[in-house]
């Protein structure tokens, strides 16, 4: 039998009770944290915001707010009360006193006083430039936490289907609650987007699909199951051998044959997943034309769904942007031009016109010129006033980091002349407006007329 030293059962017994301590802590319930109007809240509170991860642009859903502008876009989420924890909450006393001399210097002062114009317009613009740069850092951030599900589909659906079915679900959910809580909704022009190809084909597929859904009328559960099928639609193609996986000119006709076959790949792992019958014939029919030119089946337009239909379209479109082959590229206004004139029979008309109304015929990505003869890039798009998108002028005297948007809506006396490609553009402005070889697109919430910036354009 083995002996045990003293030194040593004295070490095991302390194990055992400190083993029996925190198994008591994890037993205590968590005491309920109180809420407090959004008005209440100022620097130093530790809040807790019960979100979801695509419903506001801080890094995490629990935090010490650290400045006045955190209070801001809080308010701005429409909430009326906010959860925090006293305990982590931290108060800065001198600053404090500091801000409350602050405001009561500011009553004391003269009600005559007015302040300087100057003044008011620079920290008017740096408002909006802040403002823009927060909108365009969510947007970023929410299309990478898609194309990180997107992966993260992939890899689940190795071992678990139908667990890889719901998260996808979940994540459109996820996409259609932030799009509802937008409201009116624009088509927004992402940055140069790191990722897999495949994922940022997928999410720029669903977020047109969704918005053109939205746009001709579809219902919750049909928008549910178009977001799930423009989400999965290309996930055949981890059935195929990589040399086949994008559509190629130099295909052999065997080369061609295996490549179309990922739509029957990408039917048999839908039903894998547990997806709807509306999914699975979207999947199955996204690559089909209303003239029956399109494959596996040749199938009519009278024969294809509602979803089928949109699908097919989205899917063409982002292909014409963002094919294998960079070089080969159209820019949006190109492929949009494409599609209406060269293409038009393959499409159902309805939806065409729909996507054309949706998009613009300036679509975000597009490079155009104005009327007063400046240069600029397309970069938001209303549906609700296409021919009035939101632009980055090329404006020398301003660095490009600290341009402000230009809303065509709030200055009737200027239009988009003409679009033009990257390369008609003089050097200056191309280095200005950095044309990206890929387009990627989310969606924001679409400046009103009522409420848009008024003379901070460059």
């Amino acid at each position: 039998m083995v002996r045990l030293s003293p030194l040593f059962r004295v070490f095991v017994a302390i194990i055992s009770l400190l083993k029996t301590y925190f198994s008591e802590i994890r037993n205590v319930p968590e005491p309920t944290l109180p809420l407090i109007p959004v008005s209440d809240l100022r620097v130093g509170h530790f809040v807790l915001l019960d979100l979801g991860w695509m419903a506001h642009p801080f890094p995490r859903n629990h935090f010490r707010i650290t400045s006045p502008r955190q209070i801001d876009t809080i308010r701005g989420l429409g909430l009326s009360r906010v959860r925090i924890d006293p305990a982590r909450s931290e108060f800065d006393e001198v600053q404090t006193t500091e801000t409350t001399a602050a405001s009561s210097s500011s009553v004391a002062a003269p009600a005559d006083a007015a302040p300087d114009p100057a003044t008011e317009a620079a920290r008017a613009r740096a408002r909006a430039l802040a403002d823009q740069r927060r909108t365009l850092a969510l947007c970023e951030r929410q299309y990478a936490e898609g194309t990180r599900r997107y992966r993260a589909v992939l890899d689940t659906l190795e071992h678990d289907p139908l667990a890889a079915g719901e998260q996808a679900r979940n994540g459109i959910d996820a996409i259609l609650t932030a799009m509802d809580t937008q409201g009116e909704s624009a088509i927004r022009l992402l940055g140069d987007v790191q990722g897999e190809r495949g994922a940022q084909h997928a999410m720029n597929v669903t977020v047109l699909s969704l918005l053109l859904g939205r746009a001709m009328g579809l219902d919750a559960a049909a928008l549910q199951s178009l977001g799930v099928a423009a989400f999965l639609h290309d996930v055949g193609k981890t059935r195929l051998p990589d040399i086949v996986r994008f559509k190629d000119e130099a295909f052999t006709p065997a080369q061609l044959k295996a490549y179309e076959e990922h739509v029957a790949h990408g039917v048999a792992l839908g039903r894998a997943m547990g997806l709807d019958a509306t999914a699975l014939l979207a999947i199955a029919q996204h690559h089909e034309a209303a003239d029956g030119s399109g494959f596996p089946r040749g199938c009519a337009g009278s024969e294809m769904g509602t979803a089928s239909h949109i699908l097919a379209l989205v899917n063409r479109y982002d292909g014409l942007c963002n094919p294998p082959n960079p070089v080969r590229a159209l820019t949006p206004h190109e492929a949009l031009a494409h599609l209406f004139a060269m293409q038009k029979a393959r499409f159902d008309p309805p939806t065409l016109s729909a996507f054309i109304r949706m998009l613009g015929v300036y679509p975000p990505g597009s490079i155009v010129q104005l009327s007063d003869g400046r240069y600029a890039q397309v970069h938001t798009v209303n549906a609700a006033r296409p021919l009035k998108p939101r632009v980055l002028v090329h404006d020398p005297r301003v660095p490009r980091s600290e341009a402000l948007l230009l809303d065509l809506q709030t200055t009737p006396d200027l239009s988009i002349q003409r679009s033009l490609r990257a390369d008609q553009l003089p050097r200056a402005a191309l280095d200005y407006l950095e044309p990206r070889p890929r387009y990627y697109y989310f969606f924001e919430r679409a400046l009103r007329a009522d409420d848009a910036t008024r003379g901070d354009g460059p």
